[in-house]
C-alpha cells in the first residue's frame, strides 16, 4: 500500500499548527478524561475507515493500560459491559457528530443531554471539539489513503 501523498498537515505546516492547537487544547481538560478522548478517538476513527488512527489510538488506550476487551469491544459499546455511563454518552455523542449526514436530527436532545448530565460545559466543549478534531483528522487520512503504521514524512 502507498498513500496518494503527504498527510495535508505535513504539506501545509500551518494546517499541523492548527491542529496540533486544536489538539492541545482539549487536553487536559478536567472532567473529561483521558482515556475517555482515546476511546472517542478510536470509535470515530472506526466510523470513518481511518486505518492510521484507529490502529494509534488503540496503541495509546493500551499504553494507557486499557484491557484488550475495552478495545475490542468500542465498535459495539453499546452491548458490551466495559464501559462507564458517561464513556457511553461520550461514544453516542461521537457517533452523532460523525454521522451528522446520517439523520434528520444530527445530535439529537437525549443524546447531547445525556452527554451534558456527565461533561460540565469546559469538558462537553472539550468533548466537542475533540470529535470533531478528529474527524478532521479522519478525513485527512482517509482521502490521502495514509498507510497505517507507514511513516509520515
Amino acid at each position: 500500500m502507498q498513500a496518494r501523498m503527504k498527510n495535508p498537515a505535513l504539506v501545509l505546516p500551518a494546517v499541523m499548527q492548527a491542529m496540533m492547537a486544536l489538539n492541545k487544547a482539549t487536553e487536559s481538560i478536567e472532567g473529561l478524561p483521558y482515556v475517555t478522548t482515546k476511546l472517542v478517538h478510536l470509535r470515530a476513527s472506526q466510523i470513518n475507515g481511518c486505518s492510521v488512527c484507529v490502529d494509534m489510538h488503540a496503541r495509546e488506550l493500551r499504553k494507557a493500560g486499557e484491557k484488550d476487551e475495552r478495545l475490542f469491544a468500542v465498535a459495539a459499546w453499546r452491548d458490551a459491559p466495559w464501559f462507564t455511563d458517561a464513556e457511553r454518552a461520550a461514544l453516542a455523542l461521537t457517533e452523532a457528530v460523525t454521522r451528522l449526514s446520517d439523520r434528520p436530527d444530527p445530535v439529537p436532545d437525549d443524546i447531547y443531554d445525556e452527554a451534558a448530565r456527565h461533561f460540565d460545559e469546559r469538558a462537553l466543549a472539550a468533548l466537542i471539539a475533540c470529535i470533531g478534531a478528529i474527524n478532521v483528522w479522519n478525513r485527512f487520512n482517509v482521502t490521502v489513503r495514509q498507510v497505517a503504521g507507514a511513516r509520515w514524512d
